[in-house]
């Protein structure tokens, strides 16, 4: 970040978290393996240089992993958990949340220089930092110290993770539940600027919508038309660009987007079309697709908060191998 502005903000920020945030752990820092590992830096920003450069889209993979980690127990690398009950078996997240290689392959190499001392959790987020940054969009010290979970829960992937398919105010009751606002819904909703959906993930919108309508009429016609072609005879596994305006840059383009209805998820387009009244979040859309320096600055305080989502468990480990516990 280099606005002082914005990093003078952030600084008072997390000071906040920590002493009005429910059960923010105000132990994270991002100091935390300055002794114990010095190498971690280099290793995570390594391999997922490497991933990305191999396909782009590994940095939104990465990213969506840290979501969809922290919204169940808390950022604890639950997801990473092996197991047929196991939270990436859930249906948020099979056959979608990708990644996993990238951090196995980040444990291995910090096994060998630093053995049993960084968490999968802290990989987990150091590593969507850097899927960001690498993307183009705004660097962020990662507070890290969190310990990895020892079970996995599937059924709160289930019922708690955001589907694309809810409406807007319960969305927001979602992010509430874990200690995130309104605001924290547009902003990390954002991280679509990057990224892609398979069919199955809004297909819906482009026939028999309602009855009245065939087609989402918040959807702009000329982009309905190509993804029903994207779509047409397929198995729902097909994907397309969540930001059809640049698919792989970190920008402000996702919410300049939904002001002309090309937001490809109806939970996208809801931000802006939703009948007034649900919340605030068309204002924050026309905030954010004018001024990227606000969003990046709110981005980046919005991540802060979601890696402080407080645990379930007071309990927790090292792991040796991200997919088992110890």
């Amino acid at each position: 970040m280099e606005n002082s502005y914005c990093r003078w903000v952030l600084v008072c920020s997390v000071l906040a978290l920590c002493l009005g945030s429910r059960g923010a752990r105000c132990e994270l820092t991002p100091n935390f393996y300055h002794s114990t590992c010095p190498q971690l830096y280099y290793i995570v920003r390594h391999h997922v240089f490497v991933a990305m450069r191999a396909e782009m889209r590994m940095g939104a993979s990465l990213l969506r992993l840290h979501f969809h980690d922290c919204f169940v127990n808390g950022c604890d690398g639950s997801i990473l958990l092996d197991g047929s009950d196991g939270e990436k078996f859930a249906r948020p997240n099979l056959n979608s949340v990708r990644g996993y290689e990238v951090i196995d392959a980040i444990k291995a190499d910090l096994e060998r220089v630093c053995p049993e001392v960084v968490s999968c959790a802290d990989i987990v987020a150091l590593a969507a930092s850097y899927g960001v940054l690498f993307s183009g969009g705004p660097y962020y010290n990662v507070l890290l110290g969190r310990k990895d979970g020892l079970v996995a829960n599937q059924s709160g992937a289930d019922n708690g993770l955001p589907s694309p398919f809810e409406p807007i105010d319960l969305i927001i009751q979602k992010f509430d539940d874990v200690g995130l606002n309104t605001t924290d819904v547009v902003v990390l909703s954002g991280a679509h600027t990057i990224g892609r959906a398979r069919c199955a993930l809004f297909s819906n919108r482009l026939s028999n919508f309602s009855t009245t309508e065939s087609v989402d009429p918040t959807l702009e016609a000329s982009l309905a038309d190509s993804l029903e072609s994207l779509c047409a005879g397929g198995d729902g596994n097909q994907t397309s660009a969540l930001d059809v305006t640049s698919p792989y840059v970190f920008d402000n383009n996702y919410y300049k987007n939904l002001l002309t209805e090309k937001g490809l998820l109806s939970s996208d387009q809801g931000l802006f079309s939703s009948p007034e009244g649900v919340a605030n979040t068309k204002d924050l859309v026309e905030t954010y697709s004018s001024n990227s320096e606000q969003f990046f600055c709110d981005f980046v305080w919005s991540m802060i908060k979601m890696g402080n989502i407080p645990l379930t468990a007071n309990d927790g480990e090292i792991r040796k191998n991200c997919r088992v516990a110890n």
